[in-house]
């Protein structure tokens, strides 16, 4: 399960962190915000209240010299829920936010913070790191009979944002089988993906690529 920890009010976080990291100019926005869309076959699962507005999540990322801020705000979900948050290469959306077809797997998974729902549905996770434009991860070691010494994973961007719920019993009233958990939490038995980015319409990254040229977009949707 992921470990308890106290989270401050965001503002007062963000207030904190950029006072010691202020924002420098960049070719992309200093700040950025975006929405998570709820995975449609477990939405019921996180849901508390069934007569307020549906759960919500939203992201905020603010440029900083060194490092930048990431602020995901939850809304409305069933309290004392607790989820698990990456950044992702790929998502399983298409750009309008519906579901991918031909999606097949989430690709490079970077695990950034946990979340935990207090008693009134909300909840907030802050994360300081290398985020928009460059987040990334490799392998280096080499692909096995390589001559050149190729990494075995080569440089990978995680531009997407997404979470997992924690517990595989949590979803298991909307059709997951918790005897097969995904491996999205420090244990590596997660529940299913919860919320996720779609991709951008014309360069098909995900939102922490604010640079990427719009003239030259991506063959392959990420």
């Amino acid at each position: 399960m992921s470990k308890q920890t106290i989270v401050p009010a965001a503002s007062a976080v963000l207030s904190v962190l950029l006072s010691v990291a202020p924002l420098v100019a960049a070719d992309g926005p200093d700040e950025i915000s975006f929405n998570l869309t709820a995975n449609p076959k477990f939405a019921q699962c996180m849901i508390g209240d069934p007569q307020a507005p549906p759960p919500s999540a939203k992201v905020t990322v603010s440029r900083g010299t060194a490092n930048d801020v990431m602020i995901v705000e939850l809304k409305n979900f069933k309290p004392n829920s607790a989820f698990d948050l990456f950044t992702i290469e790929r998502s399983n959306l298409k750009s309008d936010g519906t579901v991918n077809p031909d999606f097949k797997t989430f690709g490079l998974a970077w695990y950034q913070s946990d979340i935990h729902v207090g008693p009134d549905g909300k909840a907030e996770a802050v994360v300081k790191s290398i985020l928009l434009d460059g987040i990334f991860g490799f392998d280096a070691d080499p692909t096995p009979g390589s001559i050149t010494g190729a990494p075995l994973v080569p440089p990978t961007h995680t531009f997407h944002v997404g979470f997992w719920f924690d517990d595989p019993k949590d979803a298991a009233a909307c059709g997951f089988d918790p005897t097969k958990p995904t491996p999205f939490n420090s244990e590596h038995k997660a529940g299913p993906n919860a919320m996720i980015s779609a991709p951008d319409v014309v360069t098909g990254l995900g939102p922490l690529s604010t640079t990427a040229s719009k003239a030259n977009p991506q063959t392959q949707p990420y």
